[in-house]
């Protein structure tokens, strides 16, 4: 019979090493899944992933990450991607086979841009930057950048690029390819295949309402100062919006926005309306001289067609009637005709001297964290989300981003069971959903069917909340409690909490940041990424 020290030293190592078994196996997983206050801290840094800098990576990985940021983004990709694969269209699929070379040149053809290779591309990576496996603390962007190679079948340099340029190109392949898919999808087809599909229709009305949620529409508008003639005014769109930083000490992101948006007269523009009035006082004058039959004749048929043409349309002068080289001084304006839901905005800080070399404009721009853009009638309220920084010089530097944190429901990815998401969502169960407006993401602002925030449905001034009240409530209201307005304060004390937390994160490096340090990045800012607000939004976390 052992002895019965021996029998109890045993059992404690036995003990022993299957508690070392059991934090070395699931202590991982309690540390990052947890939901104790001790642990809370490492929770939410832990909810965002680092990108590897293998080499000057900074200009991209700075906008990923911020990219991974706007839930309107990650709900688009994963709309179209689950739209491709229900219609066989897969990033890696050349129905037409061939070489490498045909497969490359085929991803620049309309089919190409249609199966969306960098969308698929940029769904994987922005989910790997919110849901990371288990015990990994950085990515790599190398497939993204792979993939966006292999659309463009050119190389991506690394020797300082511009974060700009990057966005810029990812976000108008993104647009392009959405097009694309747009496109394929109202090619005619069978009786059967129109039968088969009536869901998928459905689902595809729903997406052309909300569009690619980065691009919006600009309209420029040019008037003559003589004449005051309008010429039919363009229309643009655009992915983000370049702001020029004035030259001075310090101003705002307003005053940025009305030197986009405001009022230029330009000088010796040339005016059709004001060529064919001169050229129809010209003739006569050369009429009142000529006495010829025949050459009087010709004088007035060339008026004749130069008076219809001021009448029908300016803008198509007549064939074989010689124009002056009239100039006239004009007065252009430009105008948000569609909003985007997501508006990105890109701070030109370059200053180009012919004499010398460029510099940068270290300029303070004051942004607030909430930007109200339009009028008074079609006001669209954006909240900041994600900002890319940039410190240094105008040939070197390094570009830092900061996201805000939030949560958002549905959470749902090809990763969903090792990812933070519905952790996250269970740590602020204590935050009940709110009642909520179905809000179009892409507004124009001439919109008949958008009431003014300012005035009831009787044209009187009325509370915006009331107006949201009347418009989601379905039962009746009842007298609050003291304990259910205590817990009323608890929640909103809770949300502001959230709302304030952001992640500030360079490169591999992650830590926890504030509102008030993102605001104060006022000589660092270079593009901002404002979301649009949604009416009474529960479905988030820290908003």
């Amino acid at each position: 019979m052992p002895d019965k020290p021996l029998t109890i030293a045993t059992y404690a190592a036995g003990i022993s090493l299957a508690a070392i078994t059991l934090i070395y196996v699931f202590g991982p997983t309690y540390f990052i899944h947890g939901s104790s206050s001790k642990t809370s801290n490492s929770l939410r840094k832990r909810g965002v992933v680092g990108l590897s800098n293998p080499a000057n990576d900074c200009f991209i990985n700075s906008i990923l990450q911020c990219l991974a940021g706007l839930e309107g983004l990650r709900a688009y990709l994963i709309r179209a991607t689950h739209r491709r694969k229900l219609n066989g269209l897969r990033p890696d699929h050349n129905p037409n086979g061939g070489s490498a070379n045909e497969r490359a040149t085929d991803l620049a053809t309309e089919e190409g841009l249609g199966r969306g290779i960098v969308t698929q591309a940029l769904q994987e990576i922005l989910d790997n930057l919110n849901e990371r496996p288990l015990g990994k603390r950085t990515v790599s962007a190398g497939t993204f950048v792979t993939a966006l190679e292999r659309a463009f079948r050119q190389r991506i340099s690394r020797q300082q690029q511009d974060a700009q340029e990057f966005l810029q190109i990812v976000a108008e392949r993104l647009c392009e390819e959405y097009h694309a898919g747009q496109r394929a999808r109202r090619k005619p087809k069978s009786v059967q295949e129109e039968t088969e599909d009536v869901e998928d229709d459905c689902r595809e009305l729903i997406e052309e309402e909300n569009g690619f949620p980065l691009e919006g529409t600009l309209e420029s508008q040019i008037e003559c100062l003589k004449c005051h003639f309008k010429p039919r005014p363009s229309s643009s769109t655009f992915v983000t919006l370049t702001l020029n930083v004035p030259q001075q000490s310090s101003t705002t992101l307003s005053n940025c926005l009305d030197g986009l948006l405001k009022t230029e007269y330009i000088d010796d523009f040339k005016c059709e309306k004001c060529r064919l009035v001169h050229a129809v006082e010209t003739r006569l004058q050369q009429l009142a001289k000529t006495k010829p039959t025949h050459v009087r004749g010709n004088i007035e048929a060339e008026i004749s067609k130069l008076e219809q043409a001021i009448q029908e349309d300016p803008e198509i002068p007549p064939e074989n009637v010689p124009l002056p080289g009239i100039y006239s001084r004009i007065a252009k304006h430009v105008r948000v005709t569609t909003f985007p839901e997501i508006i990105s905005i890109h701070l030109s800080r370059s200053i180009f001297d012919p004499g010398s070399a460029s510099m940068k404009n270290s300029a303070k721009v004051s942004f607030p964290e909430q930007l109200s853009l339009g009028g008074i009638l079609d006001r669209m309220d954006y909240k900041l989300l994600g900002l890319v920084c940039h410190r240094g010089g105008h040939n070197s530097g390094h570009y830092e981003s900061f996201r805000r944190q939030i949560v958002y429901t549905p959470y749902s990815t090809s990763n969903n069971n090792s990812g933070l998401g519905s952790e996250a969502a269970s740590d602020e169960n204590e935050i009940s959903p709110a009642p909520s407006l179905t809000v179009s993401s892409r507004i124009k602002p001439d919109s008949k069917d958008i009431p003014s925030p300012e005035t009831s449905s009787t044209g009187s001034p009325a509370d915006p909340e009331s107006t949201v009240i009347k418009a989601t409530s379905t039962t009746p209201s009842k007298p609050s409690s003291p304990k259910s307005t205590s817990k009323r304060k608890i929640r909103n004390r809770n949300k502001n909490k959230l709302s304030d937390r952001w992640w500030r994160i360079s490169d591999e490096n992650v830590k926890e940041s504030k509102t008030s340090e993102v605001l104060s990045m006022q000589k660092e800012v270079y593009i901002l990424f404002y979301q649009l607000e949604k009416p009474h939004d529960g479905n988030e976390l820290g908003n």
